[in-house]
C-alpha cells in the first residue's frame, strides 16, 4: 500500500490538494437546484437510500463525469441512480418521463409546469 497521498486518492478526493482561489461569494440557487435538494431530503425521509448512497453513487460516477458536471448535477445523477436501485421506478420509465417533460417546451420553465393528472 502506498504511503503516497496523492497516489492514494481517488479522483473526488480533493481535499488538501491545490485547487485554485475559492469564490467564497453567496448566490442563490436556481430552481432546478432546489428542487434537486428537495428530492433528496424527500428520498432519505422515506428510507429509500442514505446521504452514504448519494455519496456512494457520486464517487463511483468516474472521473469525466465527476469533472464535468455541476454539484447539484451530480446529485441528481446519484438521487436518481438510487432511487432506481431501491426500486421506485426503472430506468426506461425515467426515460419516458423525462421525454414526456421535454415534449412539453424547449424551456426549464414551460417544460417544469406540470400537465394535469401528473402526479
Amino acid at each position: 500500500m502506498s504511503t503516497d497521498p496523492e497516489k492514494t486518492l481517488r479522483y473526488h478526493d480533493m481535499g488538501g490538494l491545490e485547487a485554485g482561489p475559492v469564490d467564497l461569494s453567496e448566490h442563490d440557487y436556481a430552481l432546478w437546484e432546489k428542487r434537486v435538494d428537495a428530492l433528496m431530503v424527500l428520498s432519505t425521509s422515506r428510507g429509500l437510500f442514505t446521504v452514504d448512497g448519494l455519496r456512494r453513487a457520486i464517487e463511483d460516477m468516474g472521473p469525466d463525469a465527476y469533472e464535468t458536471m455541476s454539484y447539484y448535477e451530480r446529485w441528481i445523477y446519484s438521487v436518481n441512480r438510487n432511487l432506481i436501485e431501491a426500486g421506485a421506478y426503472t430506468a426506461d420509465e425515467l426515460a419516458a418521463r423525462l421525454q414526456a417533460v421535454a415534449a412539453r417546451g424547449a424551456d426549464y420553465a414551460t417544460c417544469s409546469l406540470a400537465e394535469p393528472g401528473d402526479a
